[in-house]
């Protein structure tokens, strides 16, 4: 990150914060302490949680216009009285450093992905990585969310992985995630997934990030770590992924808007 952003002139991030709700400021803590590090100008906008609709949009719109800002995210989720769809398409898509925007999800369900949700660009950075087999695959994702289970099953079937998507109506999870050579859990629900539900050898990522009285747990229990041929620890494992890809998508955003964004579909 350090050398791609030092090719650059400016890099400015911006982070909207509403209300306090206690595991999104460490998050964003936790983003601009890594955009410190690696030489992104970042841009804190805390609002009481009070903040109305109007007030909330007139502040994106700013940010949208400020050119020395090139990525920009509003911290989910938002408080109940604000609508979230609204606020997602607010966002400049070309700053839209989530991947949340119509626009962005639009490109990346046509195989031409410009601008896609952090976690699921770090989880196929991880698979790449530690060299995952993904072509005739068979991937199973549990969870649908917008920001991981979608796009990261669009990921996986953009590179030639049979994907099956499961949730909370699957009827019988466990013969699904038993066929899996790749198996992506992302629900937030602590030990969804057992030892006896995963495939000998399979690689596991396990987005879940549950707090309990035991401390941070994952959605997978740790004993799949001896059935698994890999697995992602929890904490530590898909977490710094994210902040990772959160910069690596700064970076793309302002490359995207000053013209030199090389596109290559996936």
């Amino acid at each position: 990150m350090k050398e791609a952003i030092a090719s650059l002139d400016q890099l400015g991030l911006a982070t909207v914060l509403v209300g306090d709700d206690p595991a999104s400021q460490i998050y964003i803590n936790l983003k601009h302490k890594a955009a410190r590090e690696v030489g992104i100008q970042a841009t804190d906008v805390r609002l009481s949680a009070e903040t109305t609709q109007d007030e909330l949009l007139e502040r994106i719109a700013e940010l949208n216009g400020d050119s020395s800002i090139q990525g920009l995210l509003v911290q989910l989720p938002l408080p109940d009285h604000l609508d979230e769809a609204a606020i997602i398409r607010a966002v400049d898509p070309a700053k839209d450093v989530d991947g949340l925007h119509p626009l962005n999800a639009g490109q990346l369900y046509l195989g031409r992905p410009t601008l896609v949700p952090a976690t699921p660009v770090g989880i196929m950075a991880l698979l790449a990585e530690y060299d995952i087999e993904l072509t005739g695959a068979k991937a199973v994702v549990v969870g649908r969310s917008d920001i991981v289970g979608k796009p990261v099953a669009h990921l996986l079937l953009q590179q030639h992985a049979t994907v099956t998507i499961c949730h909370s109506r699957t009827r019988d999870l466990a013969r699904e995630t038993l066929d899996a050579d790749v198996l992506v859990v992302a629900v937030g629900q602590s030990a969804l997934v057992t030892a006896d539900m995963v495939k000998r050898g399979a690689a596991v990522v396990d987005v879940g990030m549950n707090r309990t009285e035991a401390g941070l747990t994952g959605d997978v229990d740790p004993a799949a770590m001896d059935v698994a041929g890999y697995m992602t620890p929890v904490p530590g494992g898909v977490g710094p992924m994210t902040i990772a890809s959160l910069l690596g998508n700064t970076v793309r955003a302002a490359r995207l808007q000053r013209g030199s964004f090389e596109f290559r579909a996936s």
